[in-house]
């Protein structure tokens, strides 16, 4: 980020008082909220570090590193005193007085927006490092960043600095979030598009080598045929031969490979086993379809869904970059899991899924189903809380996005688990239930 907006920025700053709410939103993302009203958003990414302005949203993971910890004790519900900038550097220096002192105490949080050693630091009154988003030890750098170490300053560098007025920060620096924002959600579109492409067509690949039905009767004839003939012509079998060169009974010359390592009179019995499962494939075929097509189905609705996304936290919600650890050993393979804010939520891809969700699913966990409409069945888990609204908002935008491709206006039912009754397969009817209204925009999709 240039001088220049950093020296506007501490001036807009420096009108508020308090900040109300200081956290970590994104691995390299920290909000700060000034006077209850106003979210500043400091992006620290290497290379791409800057300022922007937005609406708070709640993470789509919490943060609970040591950095995290004091700088929600320190600077949340902290006074400022001053913001500056160091040596008129590309440094952001908001000095404050913590509220949970008992003591009057200063502290500062520093935005150093320096290239390769971007970082967020706090700073206790006689500058030494209380903690930081990134530690730096001497091997890395003659300016060692850790707690309990002294900060040394950054030697200064001669530059000539622009000097470019900005008339309204706050538009500046929205603007900056949404030229940001477009860019971000256009790659990651493409990366997730692509995983889910290359699942998709894996899924297609395996459903183009299913065998067709006709294929196997007639599998099933010739084994059985086999076995026929081969209880017909046993006596000319010796235990050494590897074909049986005979008659059909039709008149026609055949000659049957014999399996190896089984006797004479066995031979028989192995081609009748061999037709028994071709029977049960072609019996069980449209089982294997089902599924293939069921998850085939789902992933052209993520992609669906991909392509529709707006905002970064939506593509995070549908595919996230990565889980918490103990949600990684968590594997279900009756339906799809997904979480939202914490909560886990469950969706059927099918008739069977939505069975199992149905049946396992507790009294108090939360029941959702597009009405009038076969769609799949979600399940969010409660474990007995009362739900947020917009984890139940969120969780209807997902009912339909994997259930339907079409766009338009959709009605989404929700009640408790206990007020949904089974009637037949999935068919349940359902009582004391409230609606949410979910619209689907429709997009031109190229594949």
């Amino acid at each position: 980020m240039k001088q220049y907006e950093l020296k506007a920025i501490a001036h807009h700053l420096q009108q508020f008082s308090h900040i109300k709410k200081a956290r970590r939103t994104e691995d390299n993302t920290i909000e700060l909220n000034f006077d209850r009203e106003h979210s500043y958003f400091f992006h620290m990414t290497r290379g791409e570090s800057f300022v922007y302005k937005s609406d708070s949203i709640r993470p789509l993971q919490s943060y609970n590193a040591p950095f995290d910890t004091l700088l929600h004790t320190l600077v949340s519900s902290a006074k400022i005193i001053e913001i500056t900038l160091p040596n008129n550097d590309r440094i952001l220096r908001l000095t404050l007085a913590p509220k949970s002192s008992y003591k009057e105490k200063r502290i500062a949080l520093q935005f150093e927006f320096t290239g390769r050693y971007t970082n967020a630091i706090l700073i206790d009154d006689n500058e030494v490092v209380i903690e930081a988003l990134r530690h730096i030890d001497a091997e890395s750098s003659f300016r060692v960043i850790r707690p309990g170490v002294e900060l040394q300053a950054i030697p200064p560098v001669e530059r000539q600095h622009l000097d470019q007025p900005i008339d309204n920060v706050d538009d500046y620096l929205s603007e900056k979030y949404r030229a940001f924002e477009a860019k971000r959600i256009q790659g990651l579109k493409r990366q997730k598009l692509l995983t889910v492409s290359k699942k998709r067509d894996k899924l297609q690949k395996l459903w183009d080598k299913l065998p067709n039905p006709e294929s196997l009767a007639k599998e099933e004839q010739r084994y059985q045929n086999y076995g026929n003939l081969i209880l017909a012509n046993l006596y000319q079998i010796k235990p050494y031969d590897t074909q049986l060169t005979t008659y059909d009974f039709e008149g026609n010359s055949i000659t049957i490979s014999l399996p190896k390592g089984i006797l004479p009179n066995r031979i028989s019995e192995y081609f009748f086993n061999q037709a028994k499962r071709m029977r049960n494939k072609a019996k069980n075929i449209h089982i294997e379809q089902e599924n293939l097509s069921t998850q085939i189905n789902f992933y052209t609705n993520m992609y669906h869904a991909i392509k529709q996304a707006k905002e970064t936290h939506e593509l995070e919600l549908l595919m996230p970059k990565r889980g918490k650890s103990k949600r990684k050993k968590e594997k279900v393979k009756e339906c799809e899991m997904f979480w939202i804010d914490d909560y886990k939520v469950l969706i059927g891809r099918n008739s069977k899924e939505n069975q199992l969700l149905l049946r396992s699913a507790k009294s108090n966990d939360l029941w959702m189903h597009i009405r009038d409409i076969p769609s799949s069945h979600l399940i969010i888990r409660t474990d007995k809380q009362n739900l947020p609204d917009s984890v139940i908002e969120k969780a209807a935008k997902l009912c339909v996005d994997f259930s339907l491709t079409q766009a338009g206006d959709y009605e989404v039912d929700y009640c408790k688990r206990r007020f949904v009754k089974i009637q037949e397969g999935s068919n349940v009817e359902y009582d004391k239930y409230q609606t949410l209204r979910v619209r689907k925009e429709g997009i031109e999709i190229r594949e």
